[in-house]
């Protein structure tokens, strides 16, 4: 039987906002486009959905190919979709856009569509790289992952996948301020995020360094839910 539909056909795209904290700062990991259109722009890496591929399945597969990255190496949940019909001159597309989260990812190297990848502090990339919007409207799509990543750092122990597998309240910190771009009290953030039930596991670590007592190392559950939250407000 064939199915004629009233429809026209449109194409599927999965684009993905990498986040990872590198010297201090929150960057994204972002391709420079070698083929028209918007060839020579930087861009989100991301790619067109197989036929027989599920929108999940399609987002990791483009997190190995344009960034060397595992299902294990990063935190990945759907942002949202974008689906304006002038936002592709090519084709009437759809992006299910997904933000992933992730520390001490690898430098990238560019796939075979793409001339260049390279990690972008956010502050940058959000404006201009090298004096050139990004492509499409990704300036839109990672504007929005960074704000759920953000929000996400208030309610849930996202900041543990930016950190590694182990660390201490003085790393904690340092990511939060990296992604919320605020300075927080060190006192005050201290006693909060100890004081969250299920955030913080022990690992009977200490590490030396610095000034002061030893630090104690820490395990963390991206997906624990803070309760009470950790609010950028409240500092």
């Amino acid at each position: 039987m064939v199915y004629h539909s009233e429809y026209p056909p449109f194409y599927v795209t999965c684009d993905l906002v990498v986040l990872s904290v590198r010297g201090g700062a929150l960057h994204s990991l972002l391709v420079r486009r070698a083929a028209e259109p918007y060839a020579g722009h930087w861009a989100l890496p991301g790619g067109f959905v197989e036929i027989d591929e599920n929108l999940e399945d399609a987002a990791y597969r483009e997190l190995g190919e344009e960034a060397g990255v595992g299902r294990d190496d990063v935190i990945l949940e759907q942002l949202a979709a974008y689906g304006e019909p002038d936002r592709d001159p090519r084709h009437r597309v759809v992006s299910v856009a997904w933000l992933a989260l992730g520390a001490d990812l690898p430098e990238p190297t560019a796939g075979s569509d793409a001339a260049d990848a390279s990690w972008v502090p956010v502050a940058e990339a959000l404006g201009s790289v090298a004096g050139e919007p990004l492509a499409f409207d990704h300036e839109r799509i990672l504007a929005d992952g960074v704000e759920r990543a953000r929000v996400k750092l208030e309610d849930t122990g996202y900041a543990a996948a930016l950190c590694g597998e182990t660390f201490t309240v003085a790393d904690l910190h340092a990511v939060y301020e990296s992604v919320w771009g605020i300075e927080l009290d060190r006192a005050n953030f201290h006693r909060k995020v100890t004081g969250v039930e299920g955030f913080l596991t022990p690992t009977g670590e200490v590490r030396e360094g610095g000034r002061g007592r030893p630090a104690r190392v820490y395990r963390g559950d991206p997906r624990t839910t803070l309760s009470p939250p950790i609010l950028r407000g409240d500092r």
